[in-house]
C-alpha cells in the first residue's frame, strides 16, 4: 500500500537506510516541510508495516526504504503502478531495486546509469580565490549557458536555491566569472556537489577541475564527506581530480521528456 501523508517527521526519516535517496528526501523536508503542494510525501507499507518513503518534489520522485526492510517483487509492482499514475519526469531509487523497476516501467521510462564518486582528500587546500557567497544571478547566468534545460526556469531555480542556501542546506561557489558549482544538499555529514559549469569561452582551461578539487578539500576540512554523481564515462576525469568511484545507480527518465 502507498498513501500520502502529512505526518512525516525526522523520527521517521532517520529510520530510512543511509543513502543519497534518503538524504535527498531529508533535504526536501528540511527545506519545505509538508505545507507546499509541489512537495508531497508518501508512506510505502508492506503487510501493514512501514517499508519506505516516497517524496515527489516538482517532477522528481525519490524512493528510499527503511533500514532492515526489503521491497518484495509485489511491492515493486505496486510502485511501478504508482509511477505510471503520477508520471514524474524522473525516478531515483536504490540501485538494488532500480533495474527491476526499470523493466516494470519500460514502456514509459528508460534507465540512465550514473556513477557515484566520493572525494579522497590529500589534505592540501590550494590557494584559490573562490567566492563562497556569490550572487545567485551570476551563478544562474553560467548554468544557463551550460544547461539549456534550465534557461526558462530562472524563477523556479532562484526561489528554490536561495531558500535552501538561507537554511544552510545548500551553497554555491563561483570561480572568477566563468565557473560555478553548487552543493545540492548538506545532510547527515554529506555534501553532494552538482550543477558544475563553465561558460563556453573558458572551457578547456581546467577551471572546473580546480574548483571541484578546492571544494572537496575545503568541505572535507570542515568534516563533510563530499560526493557527486556523473555519467560512467567520466570516471577517469573525476579520479584525476581526487574523487573515487563508490557506486553505480540507475535513474529512470520518462521517455517523452527527452
Amino acid at each position: 500500500m502507498i498513501y500520502e501523508t502529512k505526518s512525516i517527521d525526522f523520527e521517521i526519516l532517520n529510520k530510512l537506510k543511509p543513502s543519497n535517496y534518503t538524504r535527498r528526501i531529508k533535504s526536501h523536508f528540511a527545506a519545505y516541510g509538508t505545507e507546499y503542494g509541489f512537495l508531497r510525501f508518501f508512506v510505502v507499507e508492506d503487510s501493514g508495516d512501514k517499508a519506505g518513503v516516497i517524496a515527489i518534489f516538482n517532477s522528481t520522485m525519490i524512493i528510499s526504504s527503511l533500514t532492515g526492510r526489503r521491497f518484495s517483487d509485489k511491492l515493486l509492482e505496486e510502485i511501478a503502478g504508482f509511477i505510471s499514475m503520477n508520471k514524474p519526469a524522473s525516478v531515483e531509487f536504490e540501485a538494488e531495486y532500480a533495474k527491476r523497476l526499470a523493466s516494470l516501467t519500460a514502456e514509459e521510462y528508460k534507465g540512465d546509469r550514473r556513477t557515484e564518486f566520493s572525494f579522497i582528500t590529500k589534505n592540501n587546500l590550494p590557494a584559490l580565490e573562490v567566492d563562497e557567497l556569490p550572487r545567485l544571478d551570476d551563478v544562474f547566468g553560467i548554468l544557463a549557458s551550460c544547461f539549456p534545460g534550465i534557461k526558462n526556469s530562472y524563477q523556479l531555480w532562484l526561489t528554490d536555491t536561495s531558500h535552501r542556501v538561507r537554511r544552510g542546506l545548500s551553497q554555491s561557489f563561483l570561480l572568477g566569472d566563468y565557473t560555478t558549482a553548487t552543493i545540492q544538499y548538506i545532510i547527515d555529514g554529506v555534501a553532494l556537489v552538482g550543477h558544475v559549469g563553465t561558460i563556453p569561452d573558458e572551457r578547456g582551461k581546467f577551471h572546473a577541475r580546480r574548483l571541484l578539487y578546492w571544494i572537496g578539500e575545503r568541505l572535507t576540512q570542515e568534516g563533510f564527506q563530499v560526493r557527486l554523481f556523473a555519467r560512467p564515462h567520466r570516471v577517469s576525469y573525476y579520479e584525476e581530480i581526487g574523487f573515487k568511484e563508490c557506486g553505480i545507480d540507475l535513474v529512470l527518465e520518462r521517455i517523452d521528456d527527452e
